[in-house]
């Protein structure tokens, strides 16, 4: 009777644990490399995953800052391999997957930020939104960058 009720708990402590580990799956940390540049915001990587970066905006085509950014975050990041951290909202509305990219333990979202190419955008509260506006209102009081030089 013991090492029924012993086998019944080995069994159930080990599907909670599997539901632990495939619940965590989706928290882990993606290294890849980044294949294509769309613009100051959004890069492709291998595989062909769309990636909106998480807590930044930057000019779309036609405006502004569009092209500056653009090059930069393609100095950057092209051909380079990057860790990309997802919070806990997985795709935004046009199916793209919202990450963070870290390069070299850098967070390249912020780098955008406090190098004058793009600006602070968080709908919601998040992990990083303290780092990115304060690097924000570096940039801006200090004129830095396509965004906040001609001001």
């Amino acid at each position: 009777m013991k090492i029924k009720i012993l086998a019944i708990l080995a069994i159930i402590v080990l599907f909670l644990f599997l539901i632990f580990l495939v619940s965590n799956q989706n928290l882990v940390n993606e290294e890849v490399i980044v294949t294509k540049i769309i613009d100051g915001d959004t890069v492709i990587v291998q595989g062909g995953e769309t990636i909106r970066l998480l807590g930044i905006d930057c000019d779309e085509r036609g405006k502004e800052c569009y092209t500056e950014a653009k090059n930069k975050i393609e100095e950057i990041l092209l051909n380079q391999k990057v860790i990309l951290e997802k919070e806990s909202e997985d795709e935004d509305m046009y199916g793209r997957s919202l990450r963070y990219i870290f390069l070299n333990g850098e967070n390249i979202n912020a780098k955008m930020v406090k190098d004058g190419y793009c600006v602070a955008r968080f709908p919601q509260e998040s992990k990083y939104k303290k780092e990115i506006v304060k690097v924000e209102e570096f940039a801006i009081s200090n004129n830095i960058g396509c965004k906040w030089s001609k001001i």
